[in-house]
């Protein structure tokens, strides 16, 4: 083991080595998120898609009813809100710099590309719940949506269209003049900078431009009881773990995380509880934070770390108590807001233009009758 793994798990200070987190030379550099190219006209029929209700089963909820623009494509809710009839048991992640991710979920289970998690959020039962060859069909009866495909030389509306098209809105959504891209960060948001790199450890994790390592921790984060306390979030828990094909789901208590891609694997044990590392960027609109929405403010965020995590046999070892100051942490959230940019509310990012009023919501589809 080298003497930088050594000190990582804090069994050498680190000052005392004259070493920190920043200086690693496996550590990405922070910096800006680059702009990605798009199509113009694929990306305004995404928008389109993406915030249209009849993409969903009963044609109640879009995938803005999960991803808000003004939380920063998240949610405000500790638990994402599910389809009609269901709740959901994690928390919505913002969508702000998705596309220059290449693994996507809180548990990494996608990572080919934005088209086949588009997909699975539209067809997944406890989120949007739609047969794609009725959304199809939905498609070729709104005259709009014959003229916007067209015009992104698309062919007819079809399914797999829509999957290409809102992955192409999604690249729009890029971070824009925060404070930290932009040299403009105030001086305490500068002092916790360096705390960030330094005597936090912070960029161990979270580095690179959306300032995430790409891997899975554990961090000690306790569970959500509303997961299993309420009915409706625990058969969205129960569905998404049978399908899984986690043994005993039944009477699990616990989140898995990463552990479901791999719980054949020696040593998959050892991974329940971890989960991606989530990016940084844009904390001032998405609270509240962690895979299950319990900690709900940035102060408590730093609170939380300051303390080693929470508990968890399987917790990383890169959890130590850190002993920040008062001010220390008042300079490391000021840090953390300087990461945030300009909200994506405007008119490049929101579709606000009626859509067709064919399809009325179901009240309450569970005492439908024909």
């Amino acid at each position: 083991m080298s003497i930088l793994s050594i000190a990582r798990r804090g069994l050498i200070p680190l000052a005392v080595l004259g070493i920190t987190f920043g200086a690693a030379a496996d550590t990405p550099e922070i910096g800006p998120v680059p702009a990605i190219k798009f199509d113009k006209a694929k990306a305004e029929l995404g928008k389109r898609l993406f915030f249209d209700k009849r993409l969903s089963g009963d044609a109640a909820i879009s995938c803005a009813t999960c991803h808000k623009p003004e939380n920063g494509f998240a949610h405000p809710d500790a638990l994402s809100p599910g389809y009609p009839g269901n709740g959901h048991f994690r928390n919505s992640p913002t969508l702000i710099n998705v596309a220059s991710k290449k693994i996507w979920l809180h548990d990494g289970r996608l990572g080919t590309n934005l088209n086949d998690v588009t997909r699975e959020m539209i067809t997944e039962d406890y989120i949007m719940n739609m047969d794609m060859r009725i959304m199809q069909e939905r498609m070729k009866q709104d005259p709009e949506y014959v003229r916007m495909f067209k015009n992104a030389k698309m062919g007819e509306p079809s399914n797999g269209g829509a999957r290409n098209a809102i992955p192409e809105f999604l690249k729009t959504l890029t971070s824009r003049n925060a404070p930290f891209d932009t040299g403009k960060m105030s001086e305490s948001a500068q002092r916790g900078e360096k705390l960030f790199k330094g005597k936090g450890g912070c960029v161990a994790c979270h580095n690179g431009p959306l300032l995430s390592d790409g891997k899975y921790h554990n961090l000690g984060v306790p569970e959500n009881l509303a997961v299993f306390r309420d009915p409706l979030n625990h058969q969205a828990f129960i569905a998404y773990n049978n399908f899984q094909g986690i043994p005993d789901f039944m009477n699990l208590k616990r989140d898995l995380g990463v552990f479901v891609q791999n719980k054949s694997v020696a040593g998959a044990e050892k991974r329940k509880g971890a989960f991606m590392t989530p990016t940084l960027r844009e904390l001032k609109y998405t609270a509240p934070y962690m895979h299950n929405g319990t900690i709900g403010t940035l102060r408590a965020v730093v609170d939380f770390y300051d303390r080693g995590g929470g508990k968890d046999p399987n917790k990383d070892r890169l959890l130590k108590p850190l002993q920040f100051t008062k001010s220390e942490k008042a300079d490391l959230v000021a840090f953390l807001e300087a990461l945030s940019g300009d909200p994506l509310t405007g008119k490049d990012f929101v579709w606000s233009e009626p859509y067709p009023a064919e399809y009325p919501v179901i009240a309450d589809w569970r005492k439908a009758r024909n």
